[in-house]
């Protein structure tokens, strides 16, 4: 029989966070984050955190709330460029920031669900990004040494969940939501529509729940445009 991994809301889905945890995000900008997770972490009042995300949110939605109310003490991202309260936060240097290559962040998140403790890549040598790192040499091109990351939770959203952890996300969702999923010590995941056991295609999921710990179903997304596009005629 399978595991009932259901939780009955957002905040008991993120019992145990704590101050100073180091936590990861799935999305890809503001399509598929988990926004009802971040907003009971925003009501649990952790302090000092250190997030893992593609991005930090934009002003007033998604990590951008937690920003906002200084409950985060440094972002490790790829892409920040749509936040003007991140700007401030890192220009004063309220904030520790650390941007790493986009497939840098992704091989990371790979790395720690495939058990993979560090791995070399090219991506960043020569730059900031190689500054107290080691180097070496792999087919007369040099790389650096990049180490897996250390979550103590994963929050990701999907579309469609059953109650034994299984995950399918839609299109671009799909982004950083799978990596993560694997990467956490506990992973959280928020969906669309949670359904029982058997009721999804198994030729269709994306992430087995063996790799999840705890599920629902959210009560509202806003889903927000981050970049809005328009045609003139």
């Amino acid at each position: 029989m399978a595991l009932n991994k259901q939780v009955a809301n957002a905040e008991d889905a993120i019992k145990g966070i704590e101050s100073r945890m180091t936590i990861m995000f799935g999305g890809f900008g503001l399509c598929g984050i988990p926004e009802n997770s971040i907003a009971a972490i925003q009501n649990n009042g952790a302090t000092g955190l250190t997030c893992i995300s593609n991005n930090a949110g934009v002003d007033g939605f998604g990590l951008g709330v937690l920003l906002e109310s200084r409950q985060v003490k440094k972002m490790i991202s790829s892409y920040v460029g749509e936040n003007e309260e991140f700007e401030r936060q890192m220009l004063s240097g309220e904030l520790d920031v650390e941007l790493i290559p986009q497939g840098t962040l992704a091989e990371r998140c790979r790395a720690a669900g495939a058990g993979i403790p560090a791995f070399f890549t090219p991506a960043g040598y020569g730059t900031e990004v190689a500054e107290g790192k080691e180097e070496r040499w792999f087919n007369d091109k040099p790389h650096i040494l990049e180490h897996a990351f250390d979550a103590s939770f994963a929050f990701v959203k999907a579309w469609k969940g059953d109650t034994a952890g299984n995950l399918i996300f839609k299109s671009t969702a799909r982004n950083f939501n799978h990596a993560m999923a694997m990467a956490g010590k506990i992973t959280v995941a928020e969906v669309e529509e949670l359904l029982p056991v058997g009721q999804l295609n198994p030729n269709e999921i994306h992430t087995p729940g063996i790799f999840v710990q705890r599920i629902y179903q959210g009560e509202s997304f806003e889903k927000r445009i981050e970049q809005r596009t328009v045609r003139i005629k």
